[in-house]
C-alpha cells in the first residue's frame, strides 16, 4: 500500500512539473495537428515515414533523394511549430529546413521565412540561420547566423515561426531569438501575401558546409530528421478561396485570426524572454546582415542597431573573434560548467 501511494505520488509531482513546464512555453495554446489534417507529401515518397498514430514524421536523405512535407493550405499570418531532431554524426553538406514560402504561386515575387540548419563535419556543431523574403527581395536578404546551446541531434527541441501583421518572431523553445518588427518604410519587404509551411532535407554540398568545402558523405547514410507535434495556427486561405491567385488574395478577411495570433502568448516577448533573447545573441549569433556594411551601407530599416552587438562585429556582420563566443563568454560557460540550467533559458 505504501508503495501504491509512493507512486501514485510520484505521477502526480511529474504531472506538476509538465503542466509548469507547458505553461512556460505557452504550450497551451499549441495545438498538434495529425499529419492528415494539414499536411501532404511535397518529394522523395520513400523517404517520408509517417508514425503510426500520425502525430510525427522521419524525413530521409539518400544517394538516391532527400524528402520533405508542405501544409495542404496556405495561411495569411499564422504560428508554425514543431519539434525536430536533426540527424547525428558525419552531416556536412547537409540542410534541414523549416520554412514558410509562396514560391509556388507567386514565383517572381515571392515571400519567405526561414529556419535552416546546416549540417557540419563529425564533431563541430550544427548551426542554423534565420532568414526573411518579402515580394521576391532575394536580393536583399535577411539572413542571421547562430550556434545552439544543446546538441539538436540528441533530443527533440521546439522551433517556431510567428508571423503576424505588425511582427515576426523566430523561437527555440521558449527562448526567442530573433523579432522583427514591420517597418513602414520596409515596404513590400515585409512579408504580406499566403504562405504554405515546409519542411525538407536535402543535399546541399555547394554551400552549406564552409561554404562548399565540405559535401555529404553517403556512407553516413540514411540522414534522418525527425517532426513532431506540428502546430499551424492562423488564417487559412483555402477555406475561403478554392483558388489563391497574385490578385484575389487581398479580399480574405482574416482580421479575427490576427487579432487572436496578435494577442497570443507566442506573440508576446516578456521580461525574461527579452533577457534571454539579449543573452542567446550575445553569445551564438555569429553573423548579422544589420551590422553587415560592406554588403549593406545603411542597414535595413527593421534592423535594430545595438552597442553591445554592434562593437563585437567586424564590417562584414561577422564576429570579430572569428567565433561564436568571446573569452569572456568562455570563462563565463566554464564557471557554469556544473549548473544544469541552460545559459539562456527564459527561467533564468
Amino acid at each position: 500500500m505504501r508503495d501504491l501511494i509512493y507512486r501514485q505520488l510520484k505521477v502526480m509531482v511529474m504531472m506538476m512539473v509538465i503542466v509548469s513546464w507547458r505553461c512556460v512555453l505557452g504550450l497551451e495554446n499549441i495545438n498538434p495537428i495529425f499529419f492528415d489534417e494539414g499536411l501532404s507529401h511535397l518529394f522523395g515518397e520513400s523517404n517520408l515515414i509517417r508514425s503510426p498514430d500520425d502525430r510525427s514524421v522521419r524525413l530521409l536523405l539518400d544517394k538516391y533523394t532527400g524528402s520533405g512535407f508542405i501544409s495542404s493550405s496556405m495561411y495569411q499570418h499564422g504560428f508554425f511549430s514543431s519539434l525536430i531532431k536533426l540527424p547525428g554524426a558525419n552531416t556536412a553538406g547537409l540542410v534541414v529546413a523549416f520554412y514558410t514560402s509562396n514560391g509556388d504561386v507567386f514565383v517572381k515575387n515571392h515571400d519567405e521565412l526561414d529556419i535552416e540548419f546546416l549540417g557540419n563535419v563529425e564533431g563541430k556543431p550544427w548551426r542554423f540561420q534565420t532568414n526573411m523574403y518579402g515580394n521576391g527581395s532575394t536580393s536583399r536578404g535577411r539572413e542571421e547566423r547562430y550556434r545552439l546551446w544543446f546538441d539538436p541531434s540528441k533530443e527533440f527541441h521546439r522551433y517556431s515561426i510567428l508571423w503576424n501583421p505588425t511582427k515576426i518572431i523566430f523561437w527555440v523553445d521558449d527562448v526567442p531569438i530573433r523579432e522583427i518588427k514591420r517597418k513602414e518604410e520596409m515596404n513590400g519587404d515585409y512579408p504580406q501575401k499566403p504562405m504554405s509551411l515546409y519542411a525538407t532535407i536535402w543535399d546541399a554540398s555547394s554551400w552549406a558546409t564552409s561554404g562548399g568545402k565540405f559535401s555529404v558523405d553517403y556512407t553516413f547514410s540514411p540522414f534522418v530528421s525527425e517532426f513532431k507535434d506540428i502546430a499551424l495556427d492562423g488564417c487559412n486561405v483555402s477555406e475561403s478561396l478554392t483558388t489563391l491567385t497574385r490578385d484575389n488574395y487581398n479580399n480574405i478577411n482574416c482580421s479575427a485570426s490576427d487579432q487572436l495570433l496578435m494577442t497570443s502568448d507566442y506573440s508576446t516577448i516578456s521580461p525574461k524572454q527579452a533577457a534571454a533573447m539579449r543573452r542567446f545573441r550575445e553569445r551564438y549569433m555569429y553573423y548579422s546582415y544589420c551590422y553587415d556594411t560592406v554588403r549593406y551601407a545603411v542597414p535595413p530599416p527593421e534592423c535594430v542597431i545595438l552597442t553591445a552587438e554592434k562593437d563585437r562585429f567586424r564590417d562584414t556582420g561577422r564576429l570579430k573573434f572569428g567565433g561564436s563566443h568571446t573569452k569572456v563568454h568562455r570563462a563565463r560557460k566554464k564557471r557554469r560548467r556544473n549548473r544544469s540550467t541552460p545559459v539562456v533559458s527564459a527561467e533564468l
